[in-house]
Order: structure tokens, then sequence, then C-alpha cells
């Protein structure tokens, strides 16, 4: 006799892998149309079913503890399943594909464009997923992602800015088409500047809070040192989880965030938050396109991908016409 299955509500499944994705419990309430306290009640139902703690809570944001980040990757494989099964049991004609990107870039750049992809081929379905974790294509559940790091073998300038994050969890059957530089570049809400001191230097940054990413720990003190500079030992600083996290803090007036330029020049225009340096320096790394091999043969992802170069493309092309722009600029 088959045992019966035990599996815990899905709601709660779909509260956790929505809060893990984001590591936000209010995003995740905007995602499904519920409140924060609701994804918090499934989230606690969730941990009391497995007798395990996926998430550990702070004051301004959470983050995912081991078995968290475990099951998530488990949980989302899952439910991308389950989602193509439910299509092709509809009969369902459409192609998806699931196309998996950091969680910033992911809003900024390619959530607001991806609706003039999806009126030119109505055929294909993207199903956008957002996460840091290294990509695992053997677990068949990603056809494209977008990652931010080095390439196995290439050496790099270790003066460079450097970015923790691995890419991929493996490099077999992957290829990987570079979209553009990192380039971290300071901002700060033009209220806080018009109160404070001016900005004219590298250095003057350091009569501000610095605001770090824990994605880029080490970003300040490498763009610093590239001018010859060092965060003072007891210098104030404030921490978050993700890039719009810092963005919003730097709105607020908390201090100055150092943010990737793909991320700034994809964002509408702001007058409150400003780059009072525009950033030249590229870091130990850059933004990829990564597909596996045997995916070259797929008419779908070919046209994704094709998409994504033409968007990175043009921010390329406007990059090299803001170079010649003055350093003060709105973002």
């Amino acid at each position: 006799m088959t045992a019966t299955l035990r599996l815990p509500p899905l709601l709660a499944l779909r509260a956790f892998e929505a809060a893990a994705r984001q590591l936000s419990f209010t995003e995740a309430a905007n995602e499904l149309h519920l409140t924060q306290g609701a994804i918090s009640r499934q989230i606690r139902m969730l941990e009391a079913y497995l007798g395990a703690k996926l998430f550990d809570r702070f004051t301004r944001r959470i983050e995912l503890t081991e078995v968290g980040r475990n099951y998530f990757r488990a949980v989302q494989t899952a439910l991308g399943d389950i989602q193509t099964a439910t299509k092709a049991a509809m009969g369902d004609a459409h192609r998806l594909i699931t196309l998996n990107v950091l969680p910033t870039l992911s809003s900024m750049w390619l959530m607001p464009k991806l609706a003039s992809f999806t009126e030119a081929y109505s055929n294909i379905e993207v199903h956008l997923v957002s996460s840091i974790e290294p990509v695992d294509f053997r677990a068949n559940d990603v056809d494209v992602a977008i990652r931010v790091g080095r390439l196995p073998g290439r050496s790099y300038d270790r003066r460079s800015p450097r970015i923790e994050l691995e890419m991929v969890d493996n490099w077999k059957d992957v290829e990987a088409q570079y979209l553009c530089p990192d380039i971290l570049v300071p901002v700060i809400s033009s209220k806080l500047l018009s109160q404070g001191h001016p900005i004219n230097n590298p250095g003057d940054i350091l009569n501000y809070r610095l605001i770090h990413t824990s994605t880029r720990k080490y970003a300040w003190n490498d763009w610093l040192e590239n001018y010859g500079l060092a965060v003072p030992a007891r210098m104030d600083s404030l921490g978050f989880g993700h890039f719009f996290m810092a963005i919003r803090a730097a709105k607020d007036c908390k201090g100055v965030a150092l943010i990737p330029q793909i991320i700034l020049d994809n964002m509408p225009p702001d007058p409150e938050l400003v780059r009072p340096i525009v950033g030249q320096i590229e870091s130990a790394g850059a933004y990829y396109l990564l597909t596996r091999d045997s995916a070259e043969s797929d008419p779908a992802v070919r046209l994704i991908k094709k998409w994504i170069m033409s968007e990175a493309a043009q921010f390329k092309s406007r990059e090299s016409l803001k170079n010649t722009e003055s350093t003060l600029v709105a973002v």
C-alpha cells in the first residue's frame, strides 16, 4: 500500500516561497494579496510543521537560515513543476520560460520591460523568479538566468571591488554571455546633501553614514581603496539585505549607498536621489546571461536571450553618453 503523502498546506508553501525569494514579508504580502500578519502566521505555521527555523528575523530585515535556503530551493522547484504540469494538463500550448534574476535587477530593470517581450511573443510566457543563490541548471527549473560575478579561470585586478556572489552551482554545460560591467555608484538624498557637507571628491563621502548591502559586504572598503581611502574603524554605518532596500534608505536620508550603475540607470528619474560622483571603477566581475549549452536549440530560449542582449546593449549605449555628463546628476 502506498504511504499517504505528508505535505504542509499549499498557502504556507506559497507564502514561504514568496518571502524567501524577496527576503521580505511585506513584499510577499503584496504579491499574494495578503496582509503582512497573514504571511507571518503562515511562516510560523510552516516552521512549526517542520520543527525547524526557516528565517532569522532582525529589526529591519529577514535572512534565510541554512535549513531555509535548502528548503527554499526545493519548494521553488516543486512549485515550478506543479505550474508546468498544470498548464500541460489544461492543454495550454504556450511555452513557459523560467527566467531567474537577481532581486533588485528583476524589479527595477527586467520586470517593467517584460511587457514588450510578451506582446511580441504571445505564445511564450515568462515566469520571472528572483534569487541571489547560485543557479542550479541541473534541477531543470531554470531556462535562463542573470547573475553578477566572476568567470572561472579568469584573472581579475585585485584592486577592483570584489563580488562575493557565486553565479552557478556547476559550470558544466553552462554558457555565459557578457551583458554589462558592474560599476558601483554612490547615491545620496538631495535633501541630505543640501543640509550637510558638500561632496566634491570621494573622501567627502566619509562625512556621511555608509549604507552597506549584505550581498556586497566589501563594496565600500574596496571602492574607497581605489581612491587611496579607508573606512574609519568607528565609521557610522547601516546594513540592508538587498540593493532596493539600500536605495530606499538613501532616499530616506539615512546615508550614502553604493549601488550598481545598471540598477540606477533603469530607475525612473528621481530628483530626490543624486549621484555626487559618477562611477568609473569596474568590479572584479560583471553581469552575465546564463543558459545551458544544450538550450541553444530551443527557439523560445534563443528569442528571450536575443531580447535581453538587446536591452543590455541599449543600456551600454546610454552609459557611453552619460560618461560625458557632469558629476552631480539626478538618479
